[in-house]
């Protein structure tokens, strides 16, 4: 089969690999579309703690073949799969909160993940429920969204955010336009995006009139010219970049919620706050990070039953042997969310 592996830094290779054998707990899928993240650019540009391995986080497709224990799965099922998994038998993993397992594992991170003709579930992973059934009228590559969306559900049940209340999304890139299209269906009475690209933001909005484009120049003058001086409700900071996260508390209401939607990178994760804006604002602070086993079948039953219109977030779609041409335009922010379509 072919497979795009990580090697080291800036060393992707598409390459031949054997098709995984599986144990008898475990499932092989036939990937048929698997999507570009935010992280699998910078594992390029770094590189990873496991390699070679197999890249891709994001990916849905088929049940090829069931190890002789499984129940509950056959072959020729469509199903997605959520990438990360624990031990199981934790606090965190018993609460429903496998996602922060001291001994976290993540497919595409350190397992073998979907950019490749086929991929083997861990039988860990194939127990506590990761591979989720799809309709027949769910695309691949929309089912795959279902894990960027659950992360960003995962902020939103974080800010008991109220109908009516306002946001402004800073970061127009894929994430911002499933954080924006998320509170628009919570009934959002100003979703506003901002962003330093103009041809993203232009994008967003011309995907839904309804978002108000605030260009990053004129982020706080807008806001609170667009909120009558309250600010907004809620902030989410969806770019890692230090100087978003000093701008959100400028951005919101008494009251507000400030969610830091992504990390930043090494070096520069200290950020200096005017901490009274917080106090005296009472502003709400959180962060999120991955999503729990609930939020992503949440998010699949969003998709699958058409409540978010999650393939305009898909703007182009790449073969596998053309990973380092998908790879570089990833890097340069085109479009929106790309990825690779097997069938």
């Amino acid at each position: 089969m072919k497979a795009v592996r990580l090697f080291g830094a800036d060393d992707l290779r598409v390459v031949d690999a054997p098709i995984p054998e599986i144990g008898s707990g475990e499932i092989l899928v036939r990937v048929g579309a698997a999507l570009i993240c935010g992280t699998d650019v910078r594992m390029l540009k770094n590189g990873s703690k496991v390699s070679p391995v197999t890249l891709g986080h994001e990916f849905a497709g088929s049940v090829e073949a069931v190890g002789r224990d499984v129940r509950g799965y056959k072959a020729g099922m469509r199903v997605a799969v959520a990438p990360n998994y624990g031990c199981g038998v934790c606090d965190q993993c018993v609460s429903g909160q496998g996602q922060n397992c001291g001994i976290l594992r993540a497919l595409g991170i350190h397992d073998d993940g979907g950019f490749a003709e086929y991929v083997r579930v861990p039988a860990p992973a194939v127990a506590h429920g990761n591979v989720a059934p799809i309709d027949d009228g769910v695309g691949f590559a929309e089912a795959a969204i279902a894990e960027p969306l659950s992360c960003v559900y995962n902020s939103f049940e974080r800010v008991h955010f109220k109908p009516g209340e306002s946001v402004i999304v800073i970061g127009a890139g894929p994430v911002g336009l499933l954080h924006a299209k998320l509170y628009k269906l919570a009934g959002a009475g100003l979703v506003m995006m901002s962003d330093i690209n103009p041809d993203r933001l232009r994008t967003c909005v011309r995907d839904e009139p309804s978002f108000v484009p605030v260009p990053a120049e004129e982020a706080k003058e807008r806001t609170l010219e667009l909120t009558r001086g309250a600010g907004a409700d809620v902030v989410i900071a969806a770019a890692s970049v230090p100087s978003v996260q000093q701008l959100s508390f400028g951005l919101a209401a008494l009251n507000g919620r400030v969610v830091f939607f992504g990390g930043l990178p090494a070096g520069k994760e200290v950020v200096g706050l005017d901490t009274n804006v917080i106090h005296y604002k009472q502003i709400t602070v959180t962060g999120t990070s991955r999503q729990s086993l609930s939020q992503y079948r949440a998010c699949l039953g969003l998709i699958s039953r058409g409540l978010i219109d999650v393939g305009s977030v898909i703007t182009k779609t790449w073969r596998l042997d053309e990973a380092i041409a998908a790879f570089a335009s990833a890097a340069r922010g085109e479009g929106l969310k790309s990825g690779f379509a097997m069938g």
